[in-house]
């Protein structure tokens, strides 16, 4: 049976998961749903990126030591430009892809200041629940695009 090797952190349920069993490597994501006029904020990966041109929410990897909220606050000022409240977890995946295994918490979140600028991905786009169908998402966020589709308007 292969030994688990922690790259740093502790073995709490919030911590830094990034570790190897064998060569799968393991990365915990943050993401942020944010619902605006009835429009929810979606970004495109960068072409020559991982899973690149594909749409997301955006967030992005936790680093050592930080938690999934304080992750995804980081990475929206980051990659947007904008300062952002976390609220509640809406959804937790675990996905295993041929070379990686990631854990993706998806937290419901407001702008606080700022609007949406693609400073870390190649487009930014509000678009509606009924569209979601109409943009190529990872394999990871099927789960999560098929309880938004279930949903009422609101969230």
């Amino acid at each position: 049976m292969p030994i688990e090797k922690q790259s740093k952190g502790t073995n709490g349920p919030d911590s830094n998961r990034k570790s190897e069993i064998g060569n799968r490597q393991f990365v915990d994501v943050s993401a942020a749903i944010i619902l605006r006029n009835n429009k929810l904020l979606i970004t495109q990966r960068h072409a020559n990126s991982h899973l690149g041109g594909l749409w997301e929410f955006p967030g992005g990897k936790r680093e050592p030591d930080e938690t999934f909220e304080q992750c995804l606050v980081r990475e929206l000022h980051e990659e947007l430009g904008v300062k952002t409240k976390v609220g509640p977890l809406f959804e937790e995946i675990t996905h295993a892809y041929a070379d990686k295994t990631v854990r993706l918490k998806f937290f419901l979140c407001e702008l606080s200041n700022g609007e949406p600028q693609p400073l870390g991905c190649a487009a930014v786009k509000w678009v509606g629940k009924s569209e979601l169908a109409d943009y190529d998402f990872p394999a990871a966020d099927a789960r999560l695009l098929e309880k938004l589709g279930r949903l009422e308007s609101k969230l």
